[in-house]
């Protein structure tokens, strides 16, 4: 793991399945899951859902997109565990569905991180302006690009530990916000503040639940899809647990756990989180609109509900965990990219390149191409910098949809050919809660986002109808995944996969069996405390 010259030498290593460092251990696999994906679409993006539909239709998305991202890294746990190929989700697209649409999954999501990170890094430097410090943007994308490669330079491990203590903080952070939050809604806030007396859930009937009909049309549950992509980006992540599992040393063990984490993750620190923010800020006010032209920290319902209360410094320290959260976004995407660009190398799919790995473990030309693209913030010194950003979002912004719905497709073809090909369930050594059933759910719900998308990409809210550039600003992603499957298509001239032309086999983890089943016997005589306990964790 060291810096000298020898360590960045191409590793030599007989095994060409895995050549990365296996040293993720089972806490560092548990923090990203649990904490990995919480960032600026949480903290800042939660305050422009706030404004466009209320604190109901907020719960109401926030708790279809968590209903479908469990079914999504259920099915993702399932695969990864019978399967540890590094870029894993874009695998078993090749593998289960067809090689030319594995072929856009891959670099859709490459393409998703590399747009992804100048914007975080941008966002980070711009955070920094809240405490009105008279120094250059440009200076702080700089210093973060820096922290960035430094981060890098100690592979998976300092990946491992960059999420690891940063989504303790995320998640303390939140906790305490909450502790606070319900001190404020029964009243108990310094009296030089908002919240000082009994508030409760005065703002659910004045100004009310929901704001902005889905299209002027009164119909509460269609008000629902008016923020769907919002909480959709805010789950942005989640699958890295999948693609960090690879390089675990116990996946066996501790990916099924983990997998756990992001149900608590969803009814803990999104669904309560974002219950208290629709009691304490009102969907009118102005303050959630923002006044930049990107993601506007000041803009944070976090932050103006601290500020309300009269806590002193709260919305401070709520804005220091914005900007970690965004340097670790910023700091996955590097990670996230550069795995599945080795991968696509390695199958064949881009220059080959992209498949040196050092003797220390890290993709290492992977990683430098990703951490390139970082310099893409600078684009925020010029004057035109926010229309160049708008359509490097509007490439990335339905990514993470594909990705996700390409997962439960996979899982649910996974099965059928495992079924086809004679095997049972009980050969599974880790099954996804709801199974094939599961699986339909979350695309089925994933289908429904892009369709919501697509409306409100033709006839935005507000009335009126988009233009040409208004409508590929929200939809770009679509036409760019077809392009690329479509290059797919030319490049290796195969289709969709039969049942029949599905290998099951080939690259299976090798399960000891005995030990497994001493594991589930020993938790089957455990007390009933303890069995609750392995059931939730």
């Amino acid at each position: 793991m060291g810096c000298t010259p020898e360590s960045f030498k191409r590793r030599t290593l007989s095994d060409q399945q895995n050549q990365l460092n296996q040293t993720l251990k089972g806490r560092h696999l548990h923090m990203i899951a649990i904490g990995g994906s919480i960032g600026a679409g949480l903290f800042v993006g939660s305050g422009g859902a706030l404004a466009d539909g209320g604190p109901a239709t907020l719960l109401i998305d926030f708790f279809i997109i968590g209903v479908m991202m469990f079914n999504v890294v259920f099915a993702l746990g399932e695969l990864a565990i019978m399967y540890p190929i590094s870029g894993g989700f874009y695998t078993y697209s090749t593998r289960f569905i067809d090689p030319s649409w594995g072929f856009a999954m891959g670099w859709n999501y490459v393409f998703q991180w590399a747009i992804v990170l100048p914007l975080e890094l941008t966002v980070a430097g711009l955070t920094i302006n809240y405490w009105q410090v008279d120094v250059s943007v440009g200076v702080w994308i700089t210093v973060f690009i820096v922290a960035i490669i430094l981060i890098n330079v100690f592979g998976v491990l300092g990946y491992g530990e960059e999420e690891f203590w940063s989504s303790v903080l995320k998640l303390s952070a939140i906790v305490i916000f909450m502790i606070i939050a319900l001190v404020c809604v029964l009243g108990g806030g310094p009296s030089n503040g908002k919240y000082s007396e009994y508030w409760g859930a005065r703002l659910w009937y004045n100004p009310g639940a929901f704001n902005n009909g889905f299209k002027g049309m009164d119909i509460p549950i269609l008000r629902v899809c008016s923020v769907f992509v919002t909480a959709a980006f805010a789950f942005s992540g989640t699958e890295l647990v999948g693609l960090a599992a690879a390089e675990s040393k116990t996946p066996l063990q501790s990916l099924p756990s983990a997998v756990k984490q992001v149900f608590w993750r969803i009814t803990l620190f999104y669904i309560l989180g974002l219950l208290f923010i629709g009691l304490l800020v009102d969907y009118n006010d102005k303050r959630l609109i923002g006044s930049g032209g990107y993601i506007d920290v000041t803009a944070s319902p976090f932050v103006i509900a601290a500020k309300d209360a009269g806590l002193t410094g709260f919305d401070s320290f709520m804005n220091v965990i914005i900007l970690i959260s965004v340097l670790s976004i910023g700091n996955s995407g590097v990670y996230g990219g550069s795995r599945t660009l080795t991968a696509l190398a390695e199958q064949g799919y881009a220059p080959k390149i992209f498949t040196y790995i050092d003797r220390a473990g890290r993709p290492l030309a992977s990683t430098v191409t990703l951490i390139a693209f970082s310099f893409l913030a600078y684009v925020n010194l010029s004057a035109d910098g926010v229309e160049v950003f708008d359509w490097l979002l509007a490439l990335s912004g339905l990514a993470a949809l594909f990705t996700w719905g390409s997962i439960c497709f996979a899982h649910i073809r996974f099965r059928a050919a495992w079924k086809y090909h004679g095997h049972t369930l009980d050969e599974l050594p880790f099954k996804a809660a709801f199974g094939v059933v599961g699986s339909w759910i979350g695309l089925g719900l994933i289908v429904l986002v892009l369709i919501a998308q697509f409306y409100t990409s033709i006839w935005p809210l507000g009335g009126g109808v988009n233009d040409a550039k208004g409508f590929f600003k929200s939809y770009l992603a679509m036409p760019v995944v077809l392009f690329f499957w479509a290059c797919g298509y030319l490049w290796k001239r195969e289709g969709f996969l039969k049942l029949s032309q599905i290998d099951v086999d080939t690259g299976r983890r090798e399960i000891d069996w005995e030990a497994h089943n001493a594991m589930k016997e020993r938790k089957r005589n455990a007390s009933a405390f303890m069995r609750i306990i392995y059931f939730l964790f």
